[in-house]
């Protein structure tokens, strides 16, 4: 067996072993290559800091790398780590990462993120003798909004390249692919909320896949929090959100009252990379 990069393994060879990793996983994927191709890309995704191991010329595992500068820091963030079932308990990832690390250090990377399902207590148990430590806790949500007597307000697009992310709360809680960097290369739309003849909320979506990514109130006016998710109702009634930070309190209880259920909680984990 032996590990390389994937800068020239065809996306779908990568995209089958992708599939065939996740069978029977915690959730349920997708399994449309459009799908990957899109998130990947807008999650900014390089093959050339992404790493494969093979046997013979199969391909039976592999740990995706998405590349940004974030906070300051060249960042790998793990999109997706995964083992064939037949090649399971072969020490597989722990393999992969003695190389990609080498690797990403000579390329100047210095930290390298990932999520992992909290009860998927085998890999967390991996990640931390790798080296990986808890950061963030997050949880994850799904549902039809349930909204009862709707509240009016404005609701205003404005273009995504636009919008002055410095200005809105709690960026620092959001997770990678929810991050701004990644939702400007991505099919998502910027929704202001005005109330009063003032801004009072925002929200983010992808409207394709009910996917709301990012959102928040920016004053503490009554109410604020059932006319923001009236809003986000216009736009999708069945709402999907990953990755709310626990840290928000506030937030994750308006989600639950609002009718969304909690599916599942997450770490993220991080590793800083030594030259």
């Amino acid at each position: 067996m032996f590990v390389k990069n994937l800068s020239d393994t065809p996306f779908e060879i990568i995209l089958d072993c992708f599939l065939k990793a996740f069978e029977g996983y915690f959730v349920k994927m997708p399994v449309d290559k459009d799908y990957y191709k899109q998130r990947w890309k807008a999650a900014k995704v390089d093959f050339s800091c992404s790493y494969g191991i093979f046997d013979g010329g199969q391909m039976i595992g592999f740990i995706i790398h998405a590349i940004d500068n974030r906070n300051g820091k060249p960042t790998a963030f793990n999109a997706g780590t995964g083992v064939i079932p037949h090649y399971r308990g072969k020490r597989i990832v722990k393999s992969i990462y003695q190389y990609a690390l080498k690797d990403l250090a000579a390329k100047g990377i210095e930290k390298s993120l990932l999520e992992v399902i909290t009860e998927n207590h085998i890999a967390v148990s991996l990640y931390k003798g790798i080296g990986f430590k808890v950061c963030k806790e997050y949880k994850c949500f799904n549902g039809n909004l349930k909204l009862g007597s709707s509240l009016q307000s404005d609701v205003r697009e404005i273009n995504l390249k636009e919008v002055d992310w410095s200005s809105l709360p709690n960026q620092q809680l959001y997770s990678w692919e929810n991050q701004y960097e990644s939702l400007v290369e991505g099919s998502y739309k910027f929704f202001q909320v005005v109330y009063n003849e003032k801004p009072e909320s925002f929200f983010v979506i992808n409207p394709n896949l009910n996917y709301l990514a990012q959102f928040d109130l920016l004053t503490e006016e009554k109410d604020g929090w059932k006319r923001l998710f009236t809003a986000i109702g216009s736009v999708s009634e069945s709402i999907k959100v990953n990755n709310v930070d626990i840290r928000l309190k506030e937030k994750l209880e308006n989600l639950t009252l609002f009718g969304l259920d909690n599916t599942i909680d997450q770490f993220e984990m991080e590793l800083k990379i030594n030259a």
